[in-house]
C-alpha cells in the first residue's frame, strides 16, 4: 500500500519498495487478479518479489518516492516470513525514511504565512464540521472557494510568469516536479 501527502500528491508517493540480492532495483511486475482483461495492475512494492513465477525474490526492502529518492534498504528474512502474512514484515523504518524525506521536500518549499496556514486549518475543521450538521451547505461553500481560488491563482500565475522563474524553481517552491509545476500554472492562467 503506497503513501501520500498533500499537496505534494503523485510527486511524492511513497511505497515500500524491493531491492535484489545485487542492490539493485527490479523491474515493476504485473499483478492478474485472475480474471484477465485488465484486471491486474503494476506494481514494485517490496511484497509481491517473493520469487514465486518469473519474478525475483527481494533480499531487502527500502522506501522509494516517485521523485526518484530512495531510502536506504532494510533486509528481509525469509525464514522468519510467513509467505501468506506478508503484510507482518515491520515496513515501518521504510515508512519513516519517507516521512523524513517529505519533511525535507516540505523544508525546501515556500512557507505559508503562520496566519494563513491557521485560517485553512480553521476553514477544514469547518467545512467538516458542517458536513455532518447541514451536507448541503458544503457544496455551496466549496463553489464559493472554487471560483476564489480560480481568481486568485490566476492572478498569482501572472506575478509568477512576470517574475520569469525557471519551472525548477516553481517546482521546489511546491514540493512537485518541474512538469507538474509548469502543468499548474499554465493551468492557473
Amino acid at each position: 500500500m503506497g503513501w501520500s501527502v498533500e499537496p505534494f500528491g503523485s510527486c511524492h508517493e511513497g511505497i515500500t519498495g524491493a531491492v535484489l540480492a545485487d542492490g539493485s532495483e527490479p523491474k515493476p511486475v504485473y499483478l492478474d487478479c485472475g480474471s484477465g482483461a485488465g484486471t491486474g495492475w503494476w506494481t514494485s512494492e517490496w511484497w509481491a518479489y517473493t520469487g514465486h513465477g518469473s519474478r525475483p525474490r527481494a533480499a531487502a526492502c527500502r522506501a522509494a518516492c516517485a521523485c526518484g529518492w530512495r531510502g536506504q534498504p532494510y533486509p528481509i528474512d525469509w525464514d522468519t516470513i510467513d509467505e501468506d502474512q506478508l503484510e507482518d514484515l515491520d515496513t515501518s523504518r521504510a515508512y519513516g525514511d519517507w516521512r523524513a524525506h517529505i519533511d525535507t521536500v516540505e523544508r525546501q518549499t515556500v512557507p505559508l504565512p503562520e496566519e494563513l496556514a491557521e485560517t485553512l486549518t480553521r476553514l477544514d475543521e469547518q467545512l467538516y464540521r458542517l458536513a455532518g450538521q447541514a451536507p448541503l451547505a458544503v457544496p455551496k461553500a466549496v463553489g464559493t472557494l472554487e471560483g476564489l481560488v480560480r481568481d486568485v491563482a490566476r492572478q498569482a500565475a501572472h506575478a509568477v510568469d512576470a517574475d520569469n522563474l525557471s519551472p525548477e524553481t516553481i517546482g521546489t517552491a511546491l514540493g512537485i516536479s518541474p512538469d507538474k509545476a509548469s502543468s499548474r500554472m499554465i493551468g492557473y492562467l
